[in-house]
């Protein structure tokens, strides 16, 4: 029943979770409906590891004829919620491509729906009000190798934690003073079905609700009912919820609700990075970086500023596919993708990151011409600019040796090289400061320029080029895997993952406004900074133009 393919090929991706979905259709499961969702916890920002569960969900919504994808917080815990969360996860699921229509909903939206099932289960002797401090709930709790002990307040009778249950609601006690578990097995080897809590104490404001409840249900708990009260009928987790499913089933079994379906598959482990939130906030509150969107994170806010597209982000999740085991992802498959996406839609500009004035002698003083510049070789609409000449031009320290080895082909005394889209120039002589550095090339130039050579660089015209700052990211940590290092992850951080540099750029460039991207001949990929000003531009590198992927997956083959 798949319709309205969206990827390139024309066809949905194939996988476990969609073969099951269709075992379900086929068997007349749920009536046929297909109802997903994407639950977020609105405590910080998204990560590249969240896209792959909002491409999974949000496209299996896509794929089934009438199937949807609810767009929903789990927004349970006060004191550490925030709008600013909120505002941010809608807008980096809007950007990545996905729209929830009128299915926007928030667990805060069933607070007192959660709280009468929690009454429910008090009245039918599966849940009970527990006096145990929060040290003494993991002591009793027991090993993986050990039982675990009951509470001395487990057989309470139902109509005293009723009545203690509702004076929790009404205020009347501290936090942590008492809590709401589930009785299920003490004696289970999953120590999830341990009698968990199901509600605790928390006299903290909530963001939408306010300071109505001062008893916010757990996680588990509203997750699994909260899916039951929207009618999901695939609720699809990572596998670190693998062991949580048998408690998910037992709110649902034991309050008699719609049953939905929790379906694990592997998440996405990136190199180079870390995805646990409580790691990437940590960065962030203690300074390591310049914040939830430094361009050095992993989170789509960053990437999206450092110059991603979604579309390539939804490449590499597609090419990943969805899997029951976790495995590393290279970050050269997501800077591969990204570079297949930029190199059909990016235009390309001229720029010179570490100037060396170059005087062509032998062209007139007071002389200037444009030549024509092609704005994208794979896409002949983009058309052509004209770039600016002149006696004076800038070009890269890195293309220019006074003393070069065998297989420089760029410019040296002596030796001829050719001006992307201009002409031909000869290396002359050189010009030194009191130091012995080179602060200037002579060369003269060929008017006819139509011999081949083998060298090729790129330049700006001294006279026109405007001052943009460059900032050159690399990956934040030395380590490949700084998540599963014995080293701490903050020791591993690169200090050196930022460089900052005035360059030189041909004058189209004073136009950029945030979020242009463009390729930067010969350099890499470059965006157009949030900090960008008028006719004062600031250029994220995204990617350079090396493709590690490439030779990786040449190597494979």
């Amino acid at each position: 029943m798949s319709t309205n393919p969206t990827n390139g090929a024309g066809e949905f991706p194939t996988d476990f979770i969609r073969s099951i979905i269709n075992e379900d259709q086929a068997a007349g499961a749920y009536d046929g409906r297909v109802v997903t969702r994407f639950p977020p916890e609105p405590n910080g920002y998204l990560h590249i590891g969240h896209a792959k569960s909002i491409c999974l969900n949000f496209g299996v919504g896509e794929q089934y004829q009438g199937a949807r994808c609810h767009m929903r917080f789990d927004d349970t815990n006060p004191t550490r919620e925030d709008i600013e969360y909120v505002e941010s996860i809608l807008a980096d699921v809007k950007w990545l491509g996905f729209d929830w229509g009128e299915n926007l909903f928030y667990a805060s939206d069933y607070f007192e729906q959660l709280y009468e099932y929690a009454e429910q289960l008090i009245r039918d002797s599966n849940a009970y009000v527990d006096s145990l401090t929060a040290d003494e709930i993991r002591e009793f709790r027991g090993t993986l190798t050990e039982p675990g002990k009951e509470s001395p307040d487990r057989n309470r009778p139902a109509e005293e934690s009723l009545d203690l249950f509702r004076r929790m609601r009404a205020g009347e006690f501290a936090d942590g003073e008492y809590v709401l578990r589930a009785k299920i097995d003490m004696a289970s080897p999953n120590l999830n079905l341990r009698d968990p809590v199901l509600y605790r104490i928390r006299h903290a404001e909530h963001h939408r609700t306010g300071k109505d409840w001062c008893i916010y249900p757990m996680y588990d708990y509203a997750h699994s009912l909260s899916d039951s009260i929207e009618g999901i009928t695939h609720s699809l987790c990572t596998l670190e919820f693998e062991d949580h499913r048998p408690l998910y089933d037992w709110c649902q079994e034991a309050l008699g609700v719609y049953r939905s379906r929790q379906i694990e598959f592997a998440r996405l482990n990136l190199t180079h990075t870390v995805l646990s939130k409580r790691r990437l906030r940590q960065l962030v509150e203690e300074g390591h970086v310049a914040g939830w969107d430094d361009p050095r994170m992993p989170t789509l806010s960053a990437l999206r500023r450092r110059g991603y597209t979604p579309e390539s982000i939804r490449d590499m999740c597609e090419r990943v596919g969805v899997a029951r085991r976790n495995t590393m992802t290279e970050l050269a498959l997501l800077e591969h993708c990204l570079r297949e996406d930029l190199n059909r839609r990016a235009p390309r500009r001229m720029a010179v990151l570490r100037p060396l004035k170059v005087v062509i002698t032998n062209y007139p003083e007071a002389g200037s011409e444009t030549f024509e510049a092609i704005n994208n070789p794979e896409d002949e609409t983009m058309g052509t600019r004209c770039v600016p000449f002149g006696r004076e031009v800038y070009i890269e320290r890195d293309d220019f040796m006074e003393d070069p080895p065998r297989r420089f082909y760029r410019l040296a005394p002596g030796r001829e090289v050719r001006l992307r889209y201009a002409c031909l120039i000869t290396c002359t002589d050189v010009v030194k400061d009191e130091l012995g550095e080179i602060v200037e090339v002579h060369c003269t130039y060929d008017p006819e320029s139509r011999r081949r050579v083998r060298g090729t660089i790129h330049w700006v015209s001294a006279a026109d080029a405007i001052p943009i700052e460059i900032r050159l990211y690399d990956n934040l940590f030395t380590e490949s895997d700084p998540a599963g290092s014995e080293t701490d992850f903050l020791d591993l951080i690169d200090r050196d993952s930022l460089e900052k540099v005035i360059a030189k750029g041909e004058p189209a460039l004073a136009k950029a406004q945030a979020g242009d991207r463009f390729q930067f001949e010969r350099l890499g990929y470059f965006c157009a900074d949030t900090d960008t000003q008028p006719e004062a531009p600031v250029f994220n590198r995204t990617t350079t133009l090396r493709d590690t992927w490439a030779r990786i997956s040449q190597r494979r083959d």
